[in-house]
């Protein structure tokens, strides 16, 4: 079983809602969700002038290769209405692996560590709060705020 930590936010429709449903549908894949951050509401970044999101972070298991998750999590935001047409656009809901076990991974597909996470506030402080330590303890070439 590998241990994951995936980014959930919603800033379209009943956004906490968007959340629940997205952990919900998580957990009916096989997904065993491990622990859950608390939803914060944070200003947009980046992308055209939309709503606010609320975020949050979980941290699973899961006997899912990376790609195989990547692709669930592609289903959930699919299942859940969101439209990819606007580059950081507003979402009904975004799933985003941020750390697989230990792995680096590089690709045009899929990147983990999520690329932007270090320079995210949203999802290191929901991170810090289910999982302390975890930051301080990767690898030192990645750039922890």
């Amino acid at each position: 079983m590998a241990i994951a930590y995936i980014g959930l936010g919603s800033n379209l429709g009943d956004r906490a809602g968007n959340i629940g449903q997205a952990i919900g549908l998580l957990r009916t894949n096989g997904i065993k969700v491990l622990k859950t951050s608390a939803v914060i509401e944070t200003a947009p970044v980046g992308g055209p002038p939309q709503n606010k999101f609320l975020n949050a972070v979980v941290k699973i298991s899961t006997e899912l290769s990376p790609l195989e998750l990547f692709s669930l999590c592609q289903s959930i935001e699919r299942e859940l209405g969101r439209v990819r047409d606007v580059v950081n656009g507003p979402r009904t809901v975004d799933l985003d692996i941020l750390l697989y076990d230990r792995l680096t991974i590089d690709t045009p597909q899929l990147q983990i560590p999520h690329p932007r996470m270090f320079e995210r506030a949203f999802v290191l402080d929901p991170l810090r709060e289910i999982e302390p330590g975890l930051l301080e303890s990767l690898d030192a070439r990645h750039k922890v705020r």
